[in-house]
Parts: C-alpha cells; structure tokens; sequence
C-alpha cells in the first residue's frame, strides 16, 4: 500500500529559525541554504523562513544601504535553484525595491524559479517598531509585477499560490504585523479558498508574549479553518534593546502540530503534515465560512513536490476522545460529568418528576448513567432514594457484577429493586415457540426487551423518568436491542463513546467519590465489556464479551471519529489507523475491522433515527435532530467497493 502525501490529502511543511546574524547576507544565506537541504532530507514540500530573513530584521537605516539590499537580491536565484534541485518550494523574506520604493516581502521559489512577491500590508510604527521609516505598505505599489531576471513576477498584496498538483493547496502568505492587525489579511484570504496560511516574522519576546503568539496562531486557524505556518526570527537577530526567541509553530484548525524550542542560537525547524482535505472537509460543513465574502486575489501555480507517505509528521491519536494527558483527561471528564448531570436535571425540573428508574447491571454504561442520575439529583436537592435502581438477573448475568450493581445501589443511597427475569422470558419462549436451548439471536433480545418493558412499567408506578445507559459507540454500531435498552425516557450517555465511558467512571472512583464506593466503582471498570445475555462458563465468569463479536471498542471509536468527524474515506482511515495501531494490528486485521464498521454503521441507522432525547458532550453525535441526518435506507456499496479495493491491494484472501 504505498501512498503518497497527495493521496492522503496532506501536504509536509516546515517553519525554520535558522542561525543569523544581522546584515551578514552571505553567512543568512548559507544558513538558508543548509535548513533547505536538512527540510528536504525530512520530506518537507514547503519551508517557511523569518521575516527578511535574509538580511536581518533589525538592520535599521542599513536597510537604506544598497549594498545590503541588492546582496539579498541576487542572491535569489541560487536559492531558487537549490530549492529546485531539492524539489521543495520555499518562502524567504527580504526587502525589494519598485519604483524608489522600499517594501518588507516575502518570496515564494518553486521548481527553480521566483513564483511571486508578497508586500507587508501593517508596518508596526509604535513601540519598540519603526517600520515605516524604511519601508512603504503594500498599497503604495505602482505595478503589479516586476521585472526580474528577465522575468515579469507578480508583485503585491493580493497574491495567492495554488500548487498545480494539488488543487485544495491554495497558500496565502502575510507578514508578521498583518497576523496582528484587527482584521488579518489572512481572514479574506481563507475566505478566497487559501487553506495554508503562512507568516514570516521577526516577533522580538517580552513578558508572557510567548502565550499570545501561540493562541493567536492557533486562534487564526481555527476561525479561518486553515493551517497557519508561523516562521519567526531567533536569538541571533537580537540586538540593542530586543531579544528575539525564535518560536515558529505550525497549526491545524485550532491545533498545534509542531513548534520550534526557543532561545536557541543554532537553526530549529518545526516539520508537520497539514492535512488539506481536512481543512476542505471542514469548510464543506460550515455554512457560516461559506456564506463570508473574501477578496479580489490574483491566483498564480507553483508547483509542489510529491513525497511519499511513509510515516506520518503529525500527532494521530489510538483514542481521539480520549486526552492522553491524564491533567487534561481530568478535565474533560470533570466537564462531561457536568454537561451530564446538568442536562439530566433540566429535564426532571421540566417534567416535575423527582423520581428516575435506571437499570443496572455491573457493567460500565449503566454505572456511569446511575452516578450520573445521583449527582443530578444533588444538583436539585432531591432525596436519593428516589432513584429506583432495578437489576435484573437474566440467564448470562454473573455474580460479580450482579454483586457490585447492588451494592453500589446500597452504597449511593438509591432504592433498589431485584427483578429476575428468567421465568418472564421462559413464558415468553413457550409462547412464542422458541426453544431456550438455541442461544441465538431471540434468545438475547426477548431478555433486553423484557427489561426495557420492566422498567418502562416500574417507571409508571413510580412517576419516575426511564434513564438510558446506552453509549455514542453503541449507537453508531447499533449494538442495542431495537425497542429495548436502544428505548428510554432520556439517555445521558448517548453523546459518549465507549473508550470514554471507562475513564468518566475511573475520574468518578477518583474525584467524585471515595471509600467502598470507589473500591466497587474500580472492580466494575476492570470487568470485561459484555451484554451477559448468553450463560457463564463453567466458573461461573463472563463467557459472552462484546469486543470478539464486534471487535474493539478502541478502533471503533477511533473509526467513528474519522469517518463521521472528519469525514475520511476509507483509504484513509485505515492509512491513519495503521499509524495509531500499526505494531497491535496487521493491516488485514485493521481492514476486517473497519469492514465490520462500514456495514454495521449504515445499516443500523433505523436504530439511531427514533433515538430518544440526550445531550450532546462532543463533536461527535448521532441525534438524528442535531449533527447526524442520514437515510435509514442508505446504502453503503460505495464504501465497501473501497474496503474491497484496498483489500486486493493487500493481497488478502
């Protein structure tokens, strides 16, 4: 399966605070030179270089010196042809002459030649900044191109790049201040279709200035729906009263991928891939960026190197709702708990109800909905006992987790009530004429289904509001019995994935609750996942486990996240999915897994298209009345066309 970056959408880029020194062009150069050819070595297709990098930002009236800017000038060309020959396309900053003029710009090089030159819109002129008495903005330009080696380049503000190889990779570039400015040239410019936005600046460091630049940048992306390339100067154009840090970063939509260390004299190069498709994907589904006016841009080609796609230069995470910083997983999990509880109390405060009837099994799901329902009922100040916690024993239910659902009961306070099931669903069999000995698919579901018409009665005797147990992953797969545990009066859990529900019941066992009930809230989150609706083994433990039938939770939730949240196609998914899981599963292993999803997330759409109400906690839901609308009769032939394709190419059987 050999990939290249622009299959898979993405495009490898490089921010770059090279080594410097102020006025020192030949010396600026070869440092360019040398971090062009290390970019290259690590696969970059386009590298970002400081603000006048070539010949320092802090030149002051040396900038009116001809010598100085005319050595930056031509020593063009053969930056240009070492870009070529290493196949990456580079953006250098410099000052360029028009018309008696001086402009701050940046200069794009591609295949060997000069692609365009971008002017400074914002020259900073207060503080420690003096731009303006060197250099003109960009809107005191009197031509549109200039002339160069012979050469007519386009010449201005109003340039945008699109790579020839690569239509969806469309790159704006500003300059320092212009990222600064209230309404960023930057803002039009992704609203004109550019998804790779980059800055070449000299940003000198102050107090606390580091966590502005990085949530500037990072903000930037996110309201353009772009990835951001911020280049900026190091340590090595401080001088008189500034320091500079070189902190360059590379951001996706709101997240960083990769940014340099600071205060470091030696070149520091930040590399990521930035994923084009993504950025398109997300601007498909966002009618507020669709409905925003842009500019009037000139759009000039450039040509982009392909590379191949042999590991991937950007963080891809086993469990994408999970953080894997335990600070942050806290945190998460301190605020779902919160969306919860407080969604939950809404609605008992606008039934009036102050009962709720949940039932519980021992397992993961349904503890989370009870710790929930009890914290809810803190929040309203109502008594515990009313919530009525029924377990039922069925003919798969063990005595580890029948023994941890009661006695959490007994532990938080609630009413309990223990109704077996067997003899109703024995009735059921003999009326129905079904033999009990054939463990199949009746056999299961007349015990869900028993279940859920227990507690829907109870919850009428009581006054009481059904809570729900099931999970986001759960519904995607439709892993619940149609008109039994898939029905209930509100489901608190229907907006998180399985992956989540254990560390939501571990942060509870930690810093919710303490004593016996964080003893049996950790057994029941070492218990294996399973319905029990099939008998024991013969030691009496869990025989019947959800993720040999279906498969692991772990990469179904990592494939909801990418099919429905990003809205990969299939080859990418399981490219992705190799780079999260390639040393547990083979690629056959991920691919027959991946099949399972396709297949069972279309076809059990009916299931999610009479959900009852739940909040939503991520931005990933399947309420058919909020983020999820599709055909229950959907067919999924072309996604499996695809598994079929990418299993030839595997050489599977």
């Amino acid at each position: 399966m050999t990939k290249t970056l622009s299959g898979m959408g993405l495009v490898r880029v490089g921010v770059v605070s090279p080594e410097l020194r102020v006025a020192d062009v030949p010396f600026n150069v070869g440092r360019t030179l040398a971090a062009m050819a290390e970019g290259a070595a690590q696969g970059c297709q386009l590298l970002v270089f400081p603000e006048l990098g070539l010949t320092g930002y802090s030149c002051g009236d040396l900038f009116f010196q001809p010598l100085l800017v005319e050595a930056a000038r031509t020593a063009l060309p053969a930056i240009a042809s070492e870009a070529g020959r290493h196949g990456v396309a580079v953006l250098v900053g410099l000052p360029v002459v028009q018309d008696g003029r001086l402009f701050n710009c940046a200069v794009l090089l591609a295949a060997g030649r000069i692609v365009g030159v971008v002017l400074k819109t914002f020259l900073p002129n207060t503080g420690e900044f003096y731009e303006e008495r060197w250099f003109s903005a960009a809107e005191d330009r009197t031509a549109d191109h200039l002339e160069w080696e012979g050469e007519r380049v386009p010449f201005g503000a109003d340039l945008l790049f699109r790579a020839e190889e690569m239509p969806d990779c469309l790159l704006g570039v500003e300059i320092c201040e212009d990222l600064w400015a209230t309404e960023p040239p930057s803002g039009p410019m992704a609203l004109s279709g550019a998804t790779l936005l980059a800055n070449l600046s000299a940003s000198p460091e102050t107090l606390a200035k580091e966590e502005y630049r990085r949530a500037l940048v990072q903000s930037q992306s996110a309201r353009c729906l772009a990835a951001y390339l911020y280049a900026s100067a190091g340590p090595g154009e401080s001088s008189t009263d500034l320091v500079y840090s070189g902190h360059s970063l590379i951001a996706e939509n709101g997240l960083i991928l990769g940014e340099t260390p600071r205060f470091d004299f030696d070149t520091r190069m930040a590399v990521a891939d930035v994923d084009m498709h993504r950025l398109a994907a997300e601007r498909l589904r966002n009618n507020t960026f669709a409905a925003a006016c842009g500019g009037a841009f000139r759009v000039v080609p450039f040509h982009l190197a392909e590379r191949p796609a042999d590991s991937l230069r950007r963080p891809v995470s086993p469990t994408p709702f999970v953080p894997p910083d335990d600070r942050e997983r806290a945190r998460r999990c301190r605020e779902i708990f919160a969306l919860q509880t407080t969604a939950l109390a809404k609605r008992l405060r606008h039934t009036g109800l102050a009962r709720a009837v949940i039932g519980i099994s021992g397992g993961l799901d349904s503890t989370l909905a009870l710790l929930v329902t009890a914290k809810a009922f803190d929040k309203l100040g109502l008594d515990h006992r009313g919530i009525v916690a029924v377990t039922m024993p069925g003919f798969g239910t063990t005595a580890r987790t029948r023994g941890n659902a009661e006695r959490l009961a007994e532990l938080l306070g609630v009413s309990l009530r223990v109704i077996p099931i067997q003899k109703a669903v024995e009735v059921h069999f003999a009326d129905i004429g079904h033999d009990p000995g054939v463990h199949d698919l009746v056999f299961e579901n007349a015990q869900a289904r028993e279940r859920t018409q227990i507690l829907m009665d109870v919850a009428n005797q009581e006054a009481a509001l059904v809570i729900g147990t099931g999970d986001l992953s759960e519904l995607a797969l439709g892993w619940c019995t149609y008109n039994a545990d898939h029905m209930s009066m509100y489901g608190v859990n229907a907006g998180v994935p399985k992956t989540l529900v254990r560390y939501l019941v571990e942060w509870c066992e930690q810093s919710e609750f303490t004593g016996e009930v964080s003893r049996v809230l950790a057994d029941i989150g070492a218990t294996p996942v399973s319905p029990e609706l099939l008998p024991p083994d013969e030691q009496g433990e869990i025989a019947q486990h959800t993720e040999k039938e279906i498969g692991p939770y772990l990469l179904h939730d990592f494939f909801l996240y990418h099919v429905v949240r990003l809205q990969f196609p299939p080859a990418k998914v399981l490219f992705w999915a190799l780079q999260a899981f390639g040393e547990r599963f083979t690629a056959v292993e991920l691919l027959g897994w991946l099949r399972i999803f396709y297949r069972r997330f279309f076809s059990q759409q009916f299931k999610r298209s009479c959900l009852p109400d739940g909040p939503k906690v991520g931005s990933v839901a399947l309420s058919p009345r909020g983020d999820w609308r599709m055909p229950s009769d959907a067919s999924a032939a072309l996604w499996l066309r695809e598994l079929d394709r990418l299993e030839s190419e595997l050489g599977s059987p």
